[in-house]
């Protein structure tokens, strides 16, 4: 599946590396068909031509897309990059629908600094991880910002995630009526976890402590974890 800019008059264009890649690494020739999003639709496609670094589609028909069974927000702290994209990508699989990286007091020093420099990059890994994972709508990814700023967003359901061995578990805080309309945030703490500062924060807002077990997980694992038991619980 590809992401095209807009699909007009039954036509739509895939433009730069995708393309390329469609050409000399696919070896995609005219009349192959293809799976393709305008970034709110899927569409079956059949290819009609390539120009100079782009590639010309003939819209087939409406597609059905698959769905997340809510609407997921993450608010992960930033960690080191490698491991934070990896959470990009993986998020994007699970249905994220937004991304909202978060800096708190535990987060490396010059990570939100250097994460403004990353965003085009993101934004690139979400595009492919949403194309692999055949999602109609790609995730948003918002800037770094503060957990203050983070607390104040709104959902049906906030909960961040605690090792703390008294905090109850995910799983048995879901409310127990649940809806695709649903809307459900996720704050993930960073390497060493929550100061209790931060905590307290958390828990004045109106955020509920959540643990995924006795493990002590790295922020990563956690995360993904985090989402696969939220998706799950709303898919009973």
């Amino acid at each position: 599946m590809f992401y095209v800019e807009e699909i007009a008059g039954g036509r739509a264009t895939l433009r730069g590396e995708t393309a390329q890649h469609l050409r000399k690494v696919l070896r995609a020739e005219a009349g192959q068909k293809f799976e393709i999003s305008d970034n709110e639709s899927l569409y079956l496609a059949e290819l009609v031509s390539f120009g100079k670094d782009q590639a010309e589609f003939a819209i087939l028909s409406p597609l059905d897309a698959p769905r997340a069974p809510l609407r997921l927000r993450l608010y992960p702290a930033l960690i080191k990059f490698d491991r934070f994209e990896w959470i990009l990508e993986k998020a994007t699989e699970l249905g994220v629908e937004s991304i909202t990286p978060v800096y708190a007091l535990r987060t490396e020093k010059g990570l939100d600094q250097a994460a403004a420099k990353r965003m085009e990059r993101w934004v690139k890994i979400l595009a492919e991880s949403g194309q692999q994972s055949r999602r109609a709508t790609r995730p948003v990814i918002h800037p770094p910002v503060r957990l203050a700023e983070a607390l104040a967003a709104g959902a049906g359901f906030r909960c961040f995630l605690d090792e703390d061995p008294s905090t109850p578990a995910l799983l048995a805080c879901v409310p127990e009526v649940r809806s695709p309309e649903d809307e459900a945030a996720v704050l993930v703490g960073p390497e060493g976890g929550w100061d209790e500062r931060e905590r307290a924060q958390a828990v004045a807002a109106g955020w509920i402590a959540v643990s995924l077990g006795p493990q002590i997980l790295r922020a990563e694992t956690a995360a993904v974890a985090a989402l696969s038991v939220i998706s799950a619980a709303w898919q009973r």
